[in-house]
């Protein structure tokens, strides 16, 4: 966007983010810097940025929760934000996280359950791997479950996929 920006800028979209370390003053005030360039560069290009989704996360344990602004406008404090749809909360736990991929592959796999006659093998294992287990894997490698009640959660999803197959239905989860 500019070659004078000091900090990270990352662009998908319509979504500009901007991060840097604000660990003392001098940080504070090369982010602030580079919003203030970011905001001229806006307005010269006859755009504008939707101060009311602009927010500010603060990462990491002693931050001093510095705030900065856009214009003349004092941005939001967030503990937590989506990027990607991925939660991103202030100290980098991602329990929610997983919450929210399990429920998202709950709801598909009712959605299988009650609109699938079949229940063979092949048709189950083939739709939960296009179907379900894309939501569960999706940026595994950023938020992968770090508790263990987290994996559990994901793990009775993986669960009620084997139950739905027929013959399997009664057995223990690790006998399959």
């Amino acid at each position: 966007m500019d070659s004078r920006t000091e900090c990270t800028l990352s662009k998908f979209a319509d979504n500009t983010k901007l991060s840097g370390a604000a660990d003392m003053f001098e940080g504070r005030d090369t982010i602030q810097r580079n919003l203030d360039r970011l905001e001229e560069l806006a307005h010269v290009r006859i755009m504008k940025f939707n101060k009311t989704k602009c927010k500010v996360l603060h990462l990491s344990q002693g931050n001093h929760q510095f705030q900065y602004r856009v214009g003349n406008e004092w941005i939001e404090n967030s503990s937590a934000d989506k990027d990607l749809e991925i939660l991103v909360e202030e100290k980098l736990d991602f329990s929610w996280q997983s919450v929210l991929a399990a429920q998202k592959a709950n709801h598909i796999l009712g959605c299988i359950k009650r609109r699938v006659a079949s229940r063979s093998r092949e048709v189950i294992v083939l739709l939960y791997l296009t179907l379900v287990r894309t939501h569960l894997e999706y940026c595994i490698q950023l938020w992968g479950p770090q508790y263990k009640k987290d994996m559990d959660l994901l793990e009775q999803i993986q669960k009620k996929a084997v139950k739905m197959m027929r013959g399997l239905e009664h057995l223990c989860y690790e006998e399959n």
